[in-house]
């Protein structure tokens, strides 16, 4: 026999009969014969669009002639074929699992139902809401069981990702990603048998619990197995849906839906500590903690990286889009493609005339942010490579960050005259990038940049690894 507070499982044989207890909750009526069979027949019929062949029907309890209670039939799993054991066990097979239950997941995503009242589970406000109820809820068991502190920057940061993020939301509303999904995909329900996965257990009892982001019912699988130990299983779970669904996120939204369900499971543990004890409040603490670190890790944020001409201000940039999967931005080929030029093409003119005179290039600061902002309310992080001389566009920058509710970051790189010399040699001869600036012009933008004291200042004689080392130590990555 296995009980939970909504219901008791009795494994005889081949099959698991599951009762549903006779309790009235705040979230659950199933305090009547009548309600725990409508109960036992909607669990069914959700069940069954992920695991037809295990749940078998509903059974009547009967006494006397007269039926008194109602069950729920089903094919017994193997235990040992859990998806839990098998992560926790690192069983070679674990992986191989995954990637066919992202498959599963996938194809029933794709065929779940869509409607107008659905979609509505994932616009900004039910999403914000979603947040609140639990942070509120929480807040009753500081500081029995949570730190908080803990709780509190979790909530700041929930709410400073979503104030910038109604786009984004909007966008997948908008584009069917709102489903009527499993609701509760936890590793200990998933049964992984020779002729596929076996996925139980839905939230059946409220369909507004749901009703989500296709992502939102993922990141719960994705958060449980990251929970169990398993991070390079939640990845792998991440990366195999997206190849089986061709669905597109910013990396930002992942990191805010773990983080969601990861306190969804934390409320549930302080629910359980008069029964489970300190193993409870550990686990309430663990996945709080999970949920803080994936919220610091979807931080959404806008990153100058500043410098003359040959400092090596576009390598950093690279190198930190190639580490972070941000997007980079990189105002010489924005100049050449407003010019209609292709990027190697040379535009070489004398210092602040043709295509680099101030009515242009205050042009490509304009659209350079332009375009920042739709990346930031995607919730794509962005690097900008810029030269970034002057304080009014740096001013501007800020600005956006603050609207966006982004992160500001600002590194100014530095170089000797010889490197800087070498480099932009280097760069002309061979005719690669879309940078025009000879060393007269890395000479002459060096000594007319206005003072920047909020950028930290990176000297990049020292190598691309030791500079790209520092730049991500003073962005906090």
């Amino acid at each position: 026999m296995v009980e939970t507070h909504l219901s008791v499982v009795l494994l005889v044989g081949d099959r698991a009969l599951k009762w549903p207890k006779p309790v009235q909750l705040a979230f659950v009526d199933q305090s009547t014969p009548a309600l725990r069979g409508r109960a036992c027949r909607q669990e069914v019929a959700l069940n069954r669009r992920l695991a037809p062949d295990v749940y078998l029907g509903v059974l009547d309890m009967v006494r006397d002639g007269v039926v008194v209670d109602h069950l729920i039939e089903m094919r017994r799993m193997p235990a040992e074929r859990r998806l839990a054991g098998l992560a926790r066990d690192h069983d070679p097979d674990a992986a191989d699992e995954v990637r066919r239950v992202a498959r599963r997941v996938a194809a029933f995503h794709a065929g779940a139902a869509r409607s107008v009242t659905i979609a509505r589970a994932g616009s900004p406000v039910a999403v914000r809401r979603l947040w609140e109820d639990n942070l509120t809820e929480m807040a009753a068991f500081v500081p029995s069981v949570l730190d908080g502190d803990t709780l509190a920057a979790v909530g700041r940061a929930a709410r400073e990702y979503l104030d910038g993020r109604q786009g984004l939301l909007e966008h997948r509303q908008a584009t069917g990603m709102i489903v009527d999904g499993h609701g509760d995909l936890l590793a200990d329900d998933i049964f992984c048998l020779a002729d596929g996965p076996r996925i139980l257990d839905c939230l059946a009892f409220d369909d507004r619990l749901r009703h989500g982001d296709v992502l939102l019912d993922l990141a719960f699988l994705a958060m449980d197995l990251e929970a169990l130990g398993r991070q390079d299983l939640a990845d792998r779970l991440l990366e195999d849906y997206l190849e089986f669904s061709n669905e597109h996120h910013p990396v930002s939204l992942a990191h805010h839906y773990i983080a969601y369900r990861a306190v969804v499971r934390a409320k549930v543990a302080c629910l359980q500590v008069d029964v489970g004890g300190e193993a409870a409040a550990r686990q309430a603490r663990a996945r709080l903690d999970l949920a803080h670190r994936h919220l610091q890790d979807g931080r959404v944020r806008l990153v100058l990286v500043g410098g003359a001409p040959g400092t090596g201000k576009t390598t950093l940039a690279e190198g930190l889009g190639g580490v972070t999967g941000w997007s980079v931005l990189d105002s010489d080929e924005l100049r050449k493609d407003l010019a209609g030029l292709g990027h190697a093409q040379s535009a070489a003119a004398p210092f602040g005339e043709g295509i680099y005179d101030p009515t242009m290039t205050r042009t490509v600061y304009r659209r350079l942010l332009e375009q920042a902002g739709d990346l930031l309310t995607a919730g794509e992080s962005v690097v900008l490579d810029a030269s970034w001389t002057s304080a009014e566009t740096r001013t501007a920058a800020r600005e956006l960050a603050h609207d966006r509710h982004a992160e500001v970051g600002e590194l100014r790189c530095t170089a000797s005259p010889a490197a800087v010399t070498a480099r932009v040699d280097a760069r002309s001869r061979s005719g690669v990038g879309a940078s025009d600036a000879d060393t007269e012009m890395a000479a002459r933008l060096g000594t007319r940049q206005d003072p920047w004291p909020e950028a930290v200042t990176l000297d990049s004689d020292r190598g691309i690894d030791r500079t790209l080392a520092d730049a991500r130590a003073a962005l906090d990555l």
